[in-house]
């Protein structure tokens, strides 16, 4: 349970009887409502954590305000909410509407539980968010639903924040860069005038997650960690800003203290510490480019050892998302160190058992396997691997499906170019390197057409940068050294490719013109 403390924050709708506002440690919130006062602490709780995306932690206190008024029909409301998480395109329908069944069977008796009129809107945007119908067609109406709440009060932080949030939703999990600064535009102002206020925060680093934008969510991102210092979520979102500008220390920090906030709310579960996951990840990428190599490999072999306790469980759920599977986040985490410190000779490392039932697992795998051999000219071991990268690919798209899933989400179009890579390193190894290039050209013209995701680079070995390395071994250095400033749009300050910039730079200055 967050520890409650008064704050100033004055209720943005008046003439209801409990005016509630609170600070906590998941950040500033007030929400006027009809609930009793001494449901007041953990509604208000609840709501900071819910914008904080700590949606278990969330439930739980709203299921606190439940127990203390069963009526309070914002209560409910707020533990429906906790089942939708718009930015990562999940949804639990059925859980939503188990919720709302609790308060009342029928949308009209909710709303007769519901004392005001704006309390009876909001629980209306949960019939659209949860009606019948495809989650895509839901989702936008569901946007729509939230601007004219926001219309309706405009001086209500809590519909402006959720109407943000929405539009970002909206989109299925696929980077649009129109809607994502139209949520921009609403947060941008708000951001100022409640500086204290986790969903605005969250939000808008969330809507400028990507090089070009994100100097607009900067100051969001330094103040974020100290807005909700109990939120895991909070301390490593910042990171996305910090990354998507290439500020290697400051990434560093935000994970560092996003597995310190994890790890004692799973201590004071009786849990064991995690050493898998985003925020492991995240966290080991930030070592890699700061240079902390034995930091790196230290929290590899740590989640190494949750993934060995877990493998089992993770090919029977048929996990793929590492953020879920500590077998996928070891692979995903042994796949980039070996990459991003070229020790080719541990790429074969990554298998952790038979993963071949999960055809993502097991191609993930083969990827990190023949890269690397592929790279310390072992083509025996390269071709196998490209082998079965390239009988397991038809299997691929359908462990992306899901209810909502959009057909141009990265994830399902990385392997095709993760396969492209390895090839074009093989053909390297063969002597084609004309080959090669024109293969990993046509990688990294795709990789640049993908939406961007936020994150470390995803395939693991940026294709311009790889086609940058090729064009050296070709000695075409000025088209070297074009071939990684493209990669560097997309992963500003990347250690790795500023040392190839830096070589092919000295090689176009030594035959004697200028480098740019």
């Amino acid at each position: 349970m967050m520890r409650f403390r008064g704050g100033l924050l004055l209720a943005s709708v008046a003439a209801i009887s409990v005016s509630g506002f609170a600070q906590n440690n998941g950040g500033k919130v007030s929400f006027a409502n009809s609930g009793s006062k001494s449901a007041q602490a953990p509604f208000l709780n609840g709501l900071a954590m819910l914008h904080n995306f700590e949606y278990d932690i969330a439930a739980k206190d709203f299921r606190e305000a439940e127990a203390i008024d069963p009526d309070f029909a914002m209560a409910y409301w707020g533990e429906a909410m906790t089942h939708n998480h718009p930015v990562w395109n999940q949804q639990n329908r059925h859980a939503g509407l188990a919720v709302l069944g609790r308060l009342s069977a029928t949308p009209e008796e909710r709303l007769a539980k519901a004392h005001t009129e704006r309390e009876k809107d909001y629980l209306r945007t949960l019939d659209v968010l949860y009606a019948e119908g495809p989650k895509p067609e839901r989702d936008r109406r569901y946007a729509e639903t939230m601007a004219k709440l926001y219309a309706k009060y405009p001086n209500d932080v809590e519909a402006a924040a959720f109407y943000g949030l929405a539009l970002l939703g909206s989109q299925e999990g696929v980077r649009n860069e129109r809607v994502y600064m139209q949520a921009a535009g609403i947060l941008i102002p708000l951001f100022y005038k409640y500086p204290h206020h986790p969903g605005i925060a969250h939000y808008l680093i969330h809507s400028c997650d990507d090089p070009i934008h994100a100097p607009l969510a900067l100051p969001a991102a330094r103040a974020y960690s100290k807005i909700a210092p109990d939120a895991a979520h909070a301390q490593h979102m910042t990171s996305h800003i910090f990354l998507a500008l290439g500020m290697w220390n400051d990434v560093v920090q935000a994970n560092e203290a996003a597995m310190r906030v994890a790890n004692e709310q799973r201590a004071a579960e009786g849990k064991p510490a995690g050493h898998c996951g985003h925020y492991s990840y995240w966290l080991e990428y930030g070592y890699l480019e700061t240079g902390q190599m034995e930091k790196a490999k230290q929290g590899l072999l740590e989640c190494r050892a949750d993934a060995v306790r877990a493998q089992e469980a993770a090919l029977a759920r048929n996990a793929v998302d590492p953020d879920d599977s500590n077998l996928s986040s070891y692979i995903e985490m042994q796949n980039r160190f070996v990459v991003d410190t070229a020790q080719w000779e541990g790429g074969d490392a990554a298998s952790l058992s038979q993963a071949s039932e999960n055809a993502m697992l097991q191609f993930s795998q083969d990827y990190g396997a023949g890269l690397a051999a592929a790279e310390r000219g072992d083509l025996q071991v390269a071709r196998k691997s490209l082998s079965e990268m390239e009988a397991l690919l038809p299997r691929i798209p359908t462990m992306f499906d899901r209810e909502g899933s959009a057909a141009d989400e990265p994830e399902r179009l990385v392997p095709e170019i993760e396969r492209e890579q390895v090839q074009a390193l093989i053909l390297a190894d063969e002597g084609k390197l004309d080959e090669a290039v024109t293969v990993a050209r046509k990688a990294a013209e795709a990789e640049m057409k993908l939406p961007y995701a936020f994150g470390p680079p995803e395939p693991a070995k940026p294709s311009y940068e790889l086609l940058a390395e090729l064009l050296m071994k070709e000695n075409q250095p000025r088209l070297a050294l074009a071939a990684v400033k493209e990669s560097l749009l997309r992963a500003p300050n990347r250690t790795q490719s500023l040392a190839l910039r830096e070589r092919a730079s000295a090689a176009v200055s030594g035959a004697g013109s200028p480098a740019d």
